[in-house]
């Protein structure tokens, strides 16, 4: 038996601790919309409209230099939400998103999604934590670009992996050329430095399939100075 909005959107990390009552007003105005793998959800500088929730599938935060050179910020899988941060400030979308795969998404307009952050205080903090999250992503980002080696990067994404499949044996979530726009380098740069971990005993290695063999080996390559 198919979901009903209600019960997709109390999925959503965002509206945890919601009751079904508080949900219904939300659910009744969220619109689904479907998108194939590689089409836009929307993109940088567009006017922000309203916040997206990722229903089923997974999408790519991203920006994209005047020089046209991509750098991922994020990678969402479902059940989650983007585009929280200008929802309150007014502006456009600071960053472009894109479907990895088929994508469902409900789409909540700023006039409705404000008006319920008003009438329940507890889907406003936790708005408030998401935005958090959000900075903490964008703030290690930028300090892995602007101080760490491409080795030091990779390092600490597989530590991050695995930490989140809960195993030491994956299959990596993104591709290569994924990995590469998210460290700020090209693709065959990740595949040499795959190739090393494997050569050096951390990993093994076998198309998108990983194990860390030697977790704390990574940890120390992750933590080097330079």
């Amino acid at each position: 038996m198919a979901a009903t909005a209600k019960e997709r959107l109390a999925r959503v990390p965002l509206f945890h601790g919601l009751t079904p009552e508080e949900l219904e007003p939300l659910a009744a105005r969220m619109v689904e919309r479907r998108y194939r793998g590689g089409q836009m959800l929307f993109g940088e500088g567009e006017p922000c409209e309203g916040i997206y929730l990722i229903l089923e599938g997974r999408v790519k935060i991203f920006k994209t230099s005047p020089s046209g050179r991509e750098v991922t910020l994020a990678v969402e899988s479902a059940p989650s939400s983007v585009a929280e941060v200008p929802l309150f400030d007014g502006g456009p979308y600071p960053a472009s998103v894109i479907a990895l795969e088929d994508v469902t998404a409900g789409f909540i307009h700023t006039r409705d999604f404000r008006q319920a952050c008003r009438q329940y205080p507890e889907l406003a903090l936790k708005m408030l934590a998401a935005v958090g999250r959000r900075l903490r992503q964008l703030v290690a980002l930028i300090e892995a670009l602007t101080f760490g080696s491409v080795r030091r990067r990779l390092a600490a994404l597989l530590l991050e992996f695995g930490e989140e499949a809960g195993a030491a044996a994956f299959t990596l979530p993104w591709t290569h050329q994924e990995l590469a726009s998210r460290l700020g380098t090209v693709r065959e740069v990740v595949s040499r430095n795959l190739s090393r971990f494997q050569f050096e005993g951390l990993i093994r290695s076998s198309g998108r399939r990983i194990e860390l063999l030697d977790p704390d080996g990574l940890r120390r390559e992750a933590e080097a100075e330079l």
